[in-house]
């Protein structure tokens, strides 16, 4: 079945602090209209700056995503980014009045919480994926860091990390599917080792930093006292120590699994491909990731849907048809020079494929115009129509006893000019199930593969008539 995009049912509120720059942030994340995708707002700026959540516009990545557009940044946003992909939120606008995302716990379970308890609310409009047709690798071979995509049904992600680290070793985590998200991998924690804490600190980062939002993980057996005592100085802590019970860990806090910081990691690659504008279905692998690698492999993805959109979508004109004109005419009550439909190539349980062969002796071109003939829109729409009422009939006994009725068009979009000697593809995707005789279809109509119009619509079949035999 295919999926409708959705967003929040209202606006939800949080306050907190920046991670790195310790300054106090009021984020608001509220509803966006179909096709807005994710953006940041800054609202504490003059002209409140609009910043697209777009791989293209990251500008730093160093212990977190920075994103800048119209002169203004965002800094840390992995962790939101991430909650919204993972609770399956297609548009969002999130304002925050200072330049950092708030860090919260460390995770991402704090936004996750929160719109789950505020819900969703669906839209009228198809959520469209980047489905992968081959598989697409990409390596850093000097950090170590290999990505590969391999096509798959779900959004499926596996990430190994290995910091050489006497204590920390080497890690795994996996979600299999992005339903797993928000019981799995939201929970867990940002990390850092005790090695790399003093160098922050003195390089005014972590200044929203604590041992409550954050893991600091001990790979050293030599630690002393007096070391940590003075790097509790630095941090403003009135005592550190470390807890010993499997992997060495600053203060009480303890693993909540021991797997966190690969899961983790498999958080921000959530958030950092969030980048690439559409969802995903594909099978992620992952080498030692980071937000720099995180965010290059988003770059090699959103390539792939560029050449995609490129290369157009591909359909066999040349096989047998399912229903051809006669065939047509036996369920549409249509006729020249309304009849818009030539063949019917594929209808499965959810879909159907038609097309129209445009000649110059299509009757409408001699007022549209003379001299340069041009295929109206609306007859386009009515032939995307006709495809979709013969997917309606084809689904009940004794098609010709029953009538099509238009009830609504949306989102009709015309994106170029169709002409004669063009073949126009007609494909129609149903978006709820028949309920009622009530047909609900999203279609998009093609020239060599690239898209000339679409348009969502409603109809409704009904059995009102007796035998009807064609002339």
């Amino acid at each position: 079945m295919t999926e409708k995009q959705r967003t929040l049912k209202q606006s939800i509120v949080f306050e907190g602090v920046g991670l790195h720059t310790g300054e106090k942030v009021r984020l608001e994340i509220l509803p966006a209209p179909a096709n807005h995708g994710y953006k940041f707002q800054r609202v504490d700026l003059e002209n409140q700056p609009i910043i697209k959540a777009d791989a293209d516009l990251v500008v730093a990545t160093d212990r977190g995503t920075t994103l800048e557009q119209n002169g203004a940044r965002v800094y840390t946003t992995e962790h939101v980014l991430a909650a919204l992909y993972g609770c399956q939120v297609d548009n969002a606008l999130i304002q925050i009045n200072a330049p950092e995302i708030p860090i919260m716990d460390g995770s991402a379970l704090p936004f996750v919480k929160a719109i789950e308890a505020t819900g969703y609310e669906e839209q009228d409009a198809v959520r469209e994926y980047f489905e992968l047709t081959e598989n697409i690798p990409w390596e850093d071979t000097e950090k170590g860091i290999e990505f590969l995509a391999i096509p798959d049904t779900n959004y499926r992600v596996t990430v190994m990390v290995d910091y050489k680290s006497p204590v920390l070793g080497t890690q795994h985590a996996s979600m299999y599917h992005i339903g797993e998200f928000n019981k799995e991998i939201a929970h867990c924690r940002t990390f850092v080792f005790l090695r790399e804490l003093e160098i922050l600190a003195k390089n005014n980062l972590i200044k929203g930093g604590d041992l409550d939002n954050a893991i600091v993980l001990v790979d050293r057996a030599d630690v002393q006292q007096a070391e940590l005592d003075e790097l509790a100085e630095i941090l403003g802590k009135e005592k550190l120590q470390v807890n010993l019970d499997g992997i060495g860990v600053l203060n009480s806090s303890k693993l909540q699994c021991e797997n966190e910081p690969a899961r983790h990691k498999l958080l921000d690659i959530i958030g950092d491909l969030a980048l690439v504008g559409k969802p995903i279905k594909a099978h992620i692998l992952a080498a030692r990731p980071g937000h720099s690698g995180n965010v290059r492999f988003a770059k090699v993805l959103k390539e792939q849907i560029k050449k995609q959109q490129q290369k157009g979508k591909f359909f066999d004109l040349e096989k047998e048809p399912l229903y051809t004109t006669q065939d047509i005419e036996r369920m549409l009550p249509h006729r020249y020079p309304f009849l818009m439909v030539d063949k019917i190539l594929e209808i499965h349980p959810e879909s159907i494929v038609g097309i129209k062969n445009i000649t110059m002796n299509e009757p409408i071109f001699t007022g549209h115009f003379p001299g340069n003939p041009v295929f109206p829109g609306v007859l386009q729409i009515e032939a995307m129509a006709q495809v979709g009422g013969i997917y309606a009939l084809s689904q009940v006994e004794d098609p010709h006893l029953y009538s099509t009725y238009f009830m609504k068009i949306d989102n009709v979009r015309f994106k170029q000019k169709v002409v004669p000697g063009d073949t126009v593809v007609f494909e129609l995707v149903l978006t709820s199930p028949i309920r009622r005789g009530l047909v609900e279809m999203s279609g998009t109509a093609y020239v060599n593969g690239k898209v000339v119009s679409e348009a969502s619509m409603l109809a409704q079949i009904i059995k009102d008539k007796a035998e009807w035999f064609p002339t």
